[in-house]
């Protein structure tokens, strides 16, 4: 690794300690929303990037820990505890990816990608038709959970500048384990699977089980993110289950660099402050979106985050020749 590239990731973690500092509410609520997506798309790397498992369906666990939430407050207008409502929220998204993946598994390719789709639709509708999330109308978050150690409290999650600095340290956090994790026995086990999986096999790697496991670590970290998502912006609707959701985030992690280092985090940035930029300027920015990616994915094969190693070669070529 590069000086530089050691040096930049730093400089953008500084940039992001110190923007509550100097920038607006309606920003730090913005990156903080930014960081909240950039764990989403990093949750769903984990499988795209180093499992070699393409899902459309990842916004059934986002969305679902989104539910719990509001869910799990004794009534409408009571706080929920946020030692209680946080690991029910990324158990129900667990287990659900643990029931949706010993399925899906069995499929491969397209067929696996449609039956992620297809899954994900399911919840879509199990809370778009009846009443239990409000039905198509979705439900509100009145009061935010509480992060209380008996009377005292530690965090404010309705101070956006206190849940802010959380979802900084909860992105670092998500990032510290993915790293660890990828560079682990297990993370090994994965890339051999993405690279050929039928040699695993016959050396003796149990290829479901692990490709299982991803599948339901993926699906905690999708809730994970769905929750504190839900507590910002204290409301849940059927939209956030939904297919599109699911091409959002698949967009975010193709548009930073699948498998990159810093891939995930680069395209959830990327996305949505692009989104922000071109629905402001105009109605029609969904076309600006679409011919932005289209130019960086022919421009840019492997993502955003492969940019500066192409300026690398680029500026080698030049000098050599």
């Amino acid at each position: 690794m590069t000086g530089s590239r050691r040096v930049f990731p730093w400089l953008a973690l500084l940039l992001l300690v110190v923007l509550p500092l100097f920038a607006g509410k309606f920003y730090v609520e913005l990156f903080a929303k930014i960081m909240i997506m950039a764990v989403f798309a990093m949750s769903l790397d984990l499988l795209v990037g180093f499992t070699g498992l393409v899902s459309l369906g990842h916004a059934a666990f986002f969305g679902l820990a989104s539910y719990v939430v509001v869910l799990a407050a004794p009534d409408k207008y009571a706080a929920a505890s946020l030692w209680s409502s946080l690991p029910l929220a990324i158990g129900a998204s667990a287990l659900l990816a643990l029931a949706i993946g010993a399925l899906a598994l069995r499929t491969r390719g397209v067929y696996f990608i449609m039956v992620t789709l297809a899954f994900s639709q399911l919840v879509y509708f199990v809370f778009h038709d009846t009443k239990l999330g409000g039905g198509s109308d979705g439900v509100y978050l009145y009061t935010k959970p509480e992060a209380k150690i008996g009377r005292w409290t530690l965090l404010d999650l309705a101070d956006s500048t206190q849940f802010y600095y959380l979802m900084l340290a909860l992105l670092v956090v998500v990032f510290a384990f993915l790293r660890l994790l990828l560079a682990s026995r297990f993370g090994h086990a994965l890339a051999g699977i993405r690279s050929n999986e039928q040699r695993m096999r016959a050396l003796g790697f149990n290829t479901y089980a692990y490709k299982l496991a991803a599948f339901a670590m993926a699906g905690a970290l999708a809730g994970l993110a769905g929750y504190f998502a839900a507590v910002q912006f204290g409301f849940v609707n059927p939209e956030m289950l939904s297919w599109h959701q699911s091409a959002n985030v698949l967009l975010m992690v193709i548009l930073g660099g699948s498998g990159a280092e810093f891939g995930a985090i680069i395209g959830a940035f990327a996305f949505i402050l692009l989104e922000d930029a071109f629905s402001a300027a105009t109605k029609h920015w969904l076309l600006l979106m679409g011919g932005f990616v289209i130019l960086a994915v022919m421009l840019l094969p492997g993502g955003l985050a492969s940019a500066g190693e192409r300026w690398r070669a680029w500026a080698r070529a030049k000098t050599d020749g």
